[in-house]
């Protein structure tokens, strides 16, 4: 396994449309692995591929702290199963330090192939159907900052900049 280096808006990286994985084999499996060691790294709870620079329909997803909830999802697709939608702050480990709320459908069917190639479907809701969409964002090369108004992704933009010149001082 190795620690990859992800992405920051506003890198042009982040905006390509990924592939679909042709096959899940080993070169893929070592992706995965890859991603889950830089997101439990960076402590974050989803992380995909688009965002370490490979263009490719991968995604990884933990929610728990204690990391035994390990979800792979290559090649989602989901739909909306619900017409509420949910209000929930979101951050991103492309975007760091910068929370905002964004709204989403609460309920969504996500249809995906696993580490082994097998493919599943699951419901889910709340802070699950939240990062799943949010990941396939990423995926679609779209960040959740797209999902605020212009004035707020230009004081976000400015804020990274500045703090990457505060960075390159120090």
């Amino acid at each position: 396994m190795a620690l990859r280096k992800i992405l920051e808006f506003p890198d042009s990286r982040l905006r390509t449309v990924a592939k679909d994985v042709e096959t899940v084999n080993d070169s893929i499996r070592t992706l995965v692995d890859d991603m889950f060691e830089t997101m439990y790294e960076a402590q974050g709870i989803g992380l995909a591929a688009t965002q370490i620079d490979v263009h490719l329909r991968v995604v990884v997803i933990d929610l728990q702290d204690d990391e035994n909830q390990p979800l792979v999802m290559i090649n989602p697709k989901f739909k909306t199963l619900t017409q509420e939608i949910d209000e929930m702050q979101e951050g991103c480990l492309s975007v760091p330090g910068v929370y905002e709320v964004v709204k989403r459908p609460d309920r969504i069917r996500l249809k995906a192939f696993n580490r082994d190639g097998e493919v599943y479907e699951m419901e889910a809701e709340g802070l699950l159907a939240v990062c799943i969409q949010h990941e396939c964002d990423h995926l679609n090369g779209k960040l959740f900052v797209d999902h605020l108004s212009t004035l707020k992704r230009s004081r976000i933009r400015s804020k990274l900049a500045k703090q990457k010149r505060t960075e390159a001082t120090s």
